[in-house]
């Protein structure tokens, strides 16, 4: 990767982060070979075509692969920058235990291609040592290569860690205008891919070493999940108190120096949900703040699930209209919802009298399978529903005018009806 010679790129793992940061390196001109183990993913990329929703990314995604500058397999290729935007999720032991085993395998596939002078970028959200570990693992792959941090004089690859900071919805936008921190195992690393990330992205790049760059992408989720905990800790307090939280919040952000953030029936996503785990797991004895705003965030799941059983039984015969299953608003994206926690529990226990609203799905997920639950359209649920529990604020919900809900009873766990 020499002058202006526009670098090949192997991106593994074309999800929510790894199809947009495909698409956006390849429109940068770079030729781009994605990897993903579903053939079906490969398969409707290769048309032109994408399985996720992101404002954008269709068009996006079916130019760079009419010109042939992203191509898709389920076989890692040969080049010179790889990114690795594999899942990091729990591991299954019920402990909240970091699952790098995705990013360790796809380490070990681009370890068999890898050559002098190539460049690894981690961009999952993964626990502090893990792109040494990465490190670590193409060592024991290849020993006849020269690693950072572990040879004298200059390594034959580098290796990094750039996490993305982006929001549902506006990804595209946010991959290229967001700042970056990319830390290297050595500052040598870091600055190979910095030379990489300022050919795509137009925010600042700031340099500093692979554990800070994870402890910092760790740090910023874990930062927003304490301020929703409050706002949530908030909620149930009001509950217990009979007060209007909405109220309570807008005049004490009348403060110049407070500025709480909005309830709602949980935290969700990959990102929230996860990561602040990831760090009372590397710093158990320490995280107290951290492991306490997470099992608050969790416990209002509960709470909801709670009142909306209540009001339920207030109404034993009318229908249930569930509105919402994402984890935020506008977007596709279901995984750690806290509105499908609660939409399921509900189902499971009230059957045929549940109906859902996702304008953002074409079915439900498979939990709502043998429940008699419904997926009807929001008209069909105005129309039905006697009992109407608001989970997520999209914008179709929160232009429905009172006069068509207010026949039924309501609880609003997002606030979009709040007086």
């Amino acid at each position: 990767m020499r002058g202006d010679t526009k670098p090949t790129v192997c991106v593994i793992g074309l999800g929510y982060i790894g199809l947009p940061t495909a698409a956006i390196i390849a429109r940068a001109g770079c030729p781009v070979h994605g990897v993903d183990v579903t053939q079906s993913v490969v398969d409707t990329i290769n048309r032109g075509e994408i399985h996720i929703e992101e404002v954008d990314l269709d068009g996006l995604v079916q130019a760079v692969v009419q010109r042939g500058m992203l191509k898709a397999s389920t076989e890692v290729a040969s080049a010179d920058v790889f990114v690795v935007a594999v899942p990091t999720p729990f591991a299954k032991d019920g402990a909240h235990t970091p699952d790098i085993s995705y990013v360790l395998d796809a380490t070990r596939k681009l370890a068999r291609v890898l050559k002098k002078g190539d460049t690894i970028i981690l961009e999952s959200t993964s626990p502090v040592g893990t792109t040494e570990q990465m490190r670590d693992v193409i060592a024991e792959e290849r020993p006849d290569l020269a690693l950072p941090g572990l040879c004298e004089g200059s390594p034959d690859v580098s290796i990094a860690y750039c996490p993305e900071r982006v929001l549902p919805g506006r990804i595209l936008e946010e991959l290229t205008h967001n700042d970056r921190s990319i830390g290297g195992i050595t500052p040598r690393c870091a600055r190979k891919a910095l030379s990489f990330y300022k050919r795509f992205v137009k925010g600042e790049c700031v340099v500093t070493d692979a554990r800070s760059a994870e402890m910092t992408k760790l740090v910023e989720n874990a930062f927003r999940d304490v301020n929703i905990a409050f706002a949530n800790e908030l909620s149930m307090i009001a509950d217990r108190q009979g007060l209007d939280v909405w109220e309570v919040i807008r005049l004490a952000n009348r403060h110049p120096r407070v500025n709480i953030l909005q309830p709602g029936p949980g935290v969700g996503g990959h990102c929230i949900a996860v990561d602040p785990w990831f760090i009372v797991h590397g710093a158990p004895e320490e995280a107290k703040l951290i492991r306490q705003a997470r099992e608050t965030n969790d416990a209002k799941m509960h709470h909801v699930l709670d009142r909306a059983s209540a009001l339920i039984a207030e109404h034993p015969d009318a229908k249930i209209g569930c509105l919402g299953l994402a984890f935020k608003a506008n977007i596709d994206d279901f995984r750690e919802s806290p509105a499908r926690f609660v939409a399921a529990n509900l189902a499971r226990e009230y059957g045929g009298r549940v109906r859902i609203v996702e304008p953002y799905a074409a079915e439900l997920p498979k939990e709502f399978d043998g429940t008699g639950a419904q997926l009807i359209d929001i008209d069909g649920a105005l129309e039905e529903c006697g009992v109407l529990i608001v989970l997520v604020d999209h914008d179709m919900f929160k232009a429905i005018p009172p006069e068509e809900r207010a026949e039924a009873a309501v609880y609003d766990t997002r606030g979009i009806w709040a007086a």
